[in-house]
């Protein structure tokens, strides 16, 4: 290999430092300080031990960084007065490095690690610091040999130390004391001391993504679920990816397999399964690896045992496979420490952590996770079960006759919980269980087709045929009845010949009215009859009219149901006693059909009429669904505040509810609802992520559930959550591509805007360019231009100059061909001035930057509406700054030497300009009041310095002067404040 020159060295160095941390930067480290010490230079050597160190700091190879500290160790001690102030400052730096990373190694002795530590003190003590960071070194040596009563003191030591230049960030130094107290059972303090970390605080490079990762299982131990989640969803998008947080990446497997979210835990896995192999740091390997055995073992047991987990080192694993190949080395990485340390902590506090229990069943995460397959009993939140006398839950040793009454009753009275008993009553007949009547059997084949229609199965009909015979042979005409209408409803499911559907409704309404005049039941037995028929009757018509004459509201059904409630409701029926739920099921269709429309007029009474009566019925279950539509009626009237209260109103008649789509959708209005008022998206996230799982528990995953996470997302963005609300609708986006265009256009353009928010603008940057690209087939250009301008401002931020020319471009070319839209055009036109002279500019460019500016001037010329007059103003005064920008470059030269600039005539010129565009800016700005006023404000000062750079105070001084006044006359704080500062410019002009 050809040696490397010294600028090859020193470029390769620059260039290094700009890469990303991991194998491929550490190896170019490698090879310069290789090259630097084969060529030297001493300084030049130093400078690549500093790099190589700090390359390894942030990797996976950390315990790598011993030997090049000891090389530059031994530079200093050979000539001190070689290394320069800020030299010495980074070797007593990173020898704190070292002190902690040496005892992480096995293979170097405990005495070897005491020395490196005296050796700290020693140095530390001699230059001055305090024993802050010896202390802390100390601590972790006896954390890692477990010698409890030293890790206390060394503990109390460090803490009682002053701090100084020396001392670890605070950020990472709360990250250590939080730890120690979590590690001696006080979740309290340590979620205490972590605070000021996880509130933003306290800071740095790889804060607060550990504590975040460290507070996820003490957090579930204290209860604090919807924080724990919170954390998890922020911390593994920071610490994905990243080499040196591999630890932390363990921590939220392992979270995610002791809160029942297993499939999240192995998709985490499957994204770092490349690091499964040994690592040079292996503890790091060791603590990873923990975290992962810990989800190995729950799939295990949940019966996963034998699925694909992921490749080990390019070879297909199972889980079990997997679990027995990571234990096996990790269990030898322990006992090389505990050979090392002459006991067996690190062996036991690794048997610990696998041998974990599940903290909660199921703790909701939001995020979108592919379902395992079915292996075992699912594990998870159940539908509440219900309550009230009304609606007795099956026991686990029930008296059979008495479940059997149980089932009847709650089917009598529509209750939820009526399938779940009838299912407990098959599953103990089928055991053998005594039945207590004869028409048992005759109940329960009825609640099998009832179930089979459902699901939509085609044997629905022939077991609600043997239904019918067997409840008319145990004498229960009534129930014989109702399974005679399920063979017509199954008939019509499954596509039957329309004449043969009609003749089984006539059966069916003749065997309802054919009923004794005593039986109870009559009357509900026809009303249902009559009004399935209505509904039936509606769906052959519409199989017998051509699509194209197909209306989206059947007229005849509406007349149909119309009169069935007037009889009903009338009087005129004799029979209409105990219907009431029955007719609120006819107005809710008649609602439905009106909201179709879009006439909410005639919607909400009929909503507020159903709700009533299955109040009145005692099925307050029923009335979850008007109750809820009716709140989205009021919703879109702008009447929040009662939207509201019948959304609550809904969610507390749920309680009983056992579908899991019905408990997400009433979730999903008042969530909707909260979105739109003051304060209520922290509320609104929580029902929408509790729509989501619901969702997912239905198998809707992929259609409701997607839209659950969108309104999650939109919730967590409101609430100025962004981290958690880029993580829910990332991992919902390839389901919300599928919904249709439109949709997939505005979940990209909001997660483009959420990963702006993160500073993430080449990934912010993709999202808007596929979101134009799918809106590029619209016959409305807009879409498309609005996302190709914030492509280009994503692309700008990105520092990919290039690019969001382009995107600038095209956006220009788009808001053009649309016509409508001035304010877009003209911001674009000043983006791309702005873009010209970025980074260095000469004459050329700024003349191209100001024919842009005039460009935009010329787009609003003549134009006197309040939001153009406004642009008009941005424009000037950006003009203005392009020109001063000039200036600047010309008199101080592009690397801020004395080069000679213009002549000072034409500066002259220019300021003049400056000043003459500042002053028509803030007369606009002052025609727009107080919208205006920052700008106005900060234009007028801006003119008034130019003045006096032209050697014009006074008339500077005139301007603040005039603008005081103004401002003294104006009302409120922000006038007063900017008025105070205008005096105070006016007397430093003077």
């Amino acid at each position: 290999m050809t040696a490397l020159t010294t600028e090859e060295i020193l470029r390769g160095l620059a260039e290094n430092a700009r890469a990303p941390y991991g194998a491929a930067r550490n190896a170019r480290a490698e090879t310069l300080a290789a090259a630097a010490e084969a060529g030297g230079d001493r300084e030049l050597f130093r400078r690549a031990l500093d790099g190589l160190i700090d390359a390894y700091e942030w990797s996976a190879e950390r315990t790598k960084m011993v030997v090049p500290f000891a090389r530059l160790l031994q530079e200093y001690d050979r000539d001190p007065s070689a290394f320069l102030d800020h030299e010495v400052h980074g070797l007593f730096w990173r020898f704190k490095w070292v002190a902690g990373r040496i005892v992480e190694s096995p293979e170097i002795p405990l005495a070897a690690v005491e020395r490196w530590l005296t050796d700290m003190e020693r140095r530390y003590r001699l230059a001055g610091y305090s024993e802050r960071a010896v202390r802390q070194a100390e601590f972790h040596l006896a954390d890692a040999t477990g010698d409890e009563a030293r890790m206390d003191r060394a503990a109390a030591a460090w803490t009682a130390a002053a701090r100084d230049r020396m001392s670890d960030c605070h950020a990472c130094e709360i990250n250590t004391q939080g730890w120690y107290w979590a590690r001696k059972g006080d979740d309290a303090k340590a979620i205490g001391i972590w605070e000021p970390v996880l509130s933003g605080g306290k800071s740095c490079m790889e804060e607060p993504h550990r504590v975040l990762a460290h507070s996820l299982i003490p957090l579930v131990r204290l209860g604090r679920l919807d924080e724990a989640r919170s954390h998890h969803l922020r911390g593994y998008r920071m610490a994905r990816g990243k080499d040196s947080l591999l630890r932390s990446v363990g921590r939220h497997i392992e979270f995610c397999a002791l809160t029942g979210n297993e499939s999240r835990g192995l998709e985490i896995l499957a994204e770092h399964a490349a690091h499964l192999g040994p690592l040079t740091d292996v503890e790091s390997q060791m603590e990873f690896a923990g975290g992962v055995l810990v989800l190995l073992r729950r799939l295990a047991e949940l019966g996963h045992g034998d699925r694909p987990a992921v490749p080990y080192q390019g070879t297909g694993h199972t889980v079990d496979e997997l679990y027995a190949r990571l234990s096996a080395d990790a269990t030898a990485i322990a006992a090389r420490f505990d050979a090392r340390n002459g006991s067996p902590h690190v062996s036991e506090e690794l048997t610990e952590r696998i041998g974990r229990r599940p903290l909660v069943d199921v703790l909701p995460l939001g995020v979108r996770s592919a379902g395992l397959p079915a292996a075992t009993a699912p594990v998870g939140v159940r539908p509440p079960a219900p309550t009230g006398a009304s609606a007795p839950a099956a026991t686990d040793d029930p008296d059979f006759a008495a479940l059997v009454e149980q089932a009847r009753t709650a089917r009598r009275k529509g209750h939820p919980s009526a399938d779940a008993l009838w299912a407990r009553v098959g599953e103990l007949a089928e055991a053998g269980a005594e039945l207590p009547d004869h028409a048992v059997s005759a109940d329960l084949l009825e609640f099998r087709a009832t179930t089979a229609a459902r699901a939509g199965a085609e044997q629905a009909r022939g077991l609600f045929a043997e239904a019918a015979a067997a409840q008319r042979a145990a004498g229960q005409h009534a129930r014989a009845a109702y399974a005679l209408l399920g063979i017509a409803g199954a008939a019509a499911q499954s596509g039957g010949e329309t004449g043969e559907i009609r003749r089984l409704l006539a059966v069916a309404a003749e065997a309802a009215r054919a009923l004794d005049a005593a039986d109870p039941v009559r009357a509900r037995r026809i009303a249902v009859a009559e009004l399935t028929t209505l509904q039936i009757e509606s769906y052959l018509r519409g199989r017998e009219t051509p699509e194209e004459e197909r209306q989206p509201v059947d007229a005849h059904l509406a007349t149909g149901l119309e009169g069935f409630v007037a009889a009903l409701d009338s009087g005129v029926r004799t029979d209409a006693e105990d219907v009431a739920d029955i007719v609120a099921e006819a107005e809710l269709a008649l609602a439905r059909m009106a909201l179709t429309t879009g006439d909410l007029v005639r919607a909400e009474p009929l909503l507020t009429s159903a709700a009533h009566r299955c109040l009145t019925a005692e099925r307050p279950w029923e009335a979850v669904e008007p109750l809820s539509l009716r709140a989205r009626v009021l919703a879109a009237r702008n009447d929040l505040e009662g939207a509201e209260a019948l959304a609550r109103a809904a969610l507390g008649h749920a309680a009983e509810l056992t579908d899991p789509e019905e408990h997400a959708a009433v979730r999903l209005t008042l969530a909707e609802i909260l979105l739109h008022r003051t304060g209520g998206a922290d509320e609104a996230a929580a029902h929408a992520l509790d729509a989501a799982h619901w969702l997912d528990q239905a198998g809707r995953t992929a259609t409701g559930g997607a839209r659950a996470r969108l309104l999650l997302a939109r919730a967590y963005a409101e609430a100025d959550r962004t981290a958690e609300a880029a993580e829910v609708l990332q991992s919902a986006l390839p389901d919300l591509v599928e919904h249709g265009e439109q949709e997939a256009v505005e979940a990209r353009r909001m997660l483009g805007g959420l990963l702006s928010r993160l500073y993430d603008q080449r990934a912010a940057a993709e999202q808007y360019l596929l979101a134009a690209e799918t809106a590029k087939g619209w016959d409305d250009p807009r879409p498309q231009a609005s996302l190709a301008h914030s492509a280009a401002e994503a692309l700008s931020g990105a520092g990919l100059r290039d690019q969001s020319r382009s995107a600038y471009a095209r956006a220009l070319e788009l808001w053009r061909r649309a016509g409508d839209n001035p304010v877009g055009e003209v911001r674009v036109l000043r983006s791309l001035a702005w873009l010209t002279v970025d980074g260095g500019a000469g004459d050329e460019e700024y003349g191209q930057a100001r024919a842009l500016m005039e460009q935009a001037l010329a787009v609003l010329e003549g134009s006197e509406e309040p939001e153009l007059r406004y642009e008009r103003a941005q424009t000037w005064q950006q003009l203005a700054a392009v020109l001063e920008d000039s200036l600047d470059e010309d008199e101080y030269g592009e690397d801020g030497d004395d080069a000679p600039g213009r002549a000072p005539e034409l500066a002259a010129a220019v300021r003049a300009e400056i000043a003459a565009l500042l002053d028509r800016a803030a007369a606009t700005y002052a025609t727009l009041g107080g919208d205006a006023l920052r700008e106005r404000f900060q234009c007028t000062v801006r003119a008034a310095w130019t003045e006096h750079a032209l050697g014009r105070a006074q008339d500077g001084i005139s301007r603040m002067t005039a603008l005081v006044a103004d401002l003294r006359e104006l009302e409120g704080a922000e006038a007063a404040e900017f008025a105070r500062q205008a005096e105070q410019v006016r007397e430093r002009l003077g």
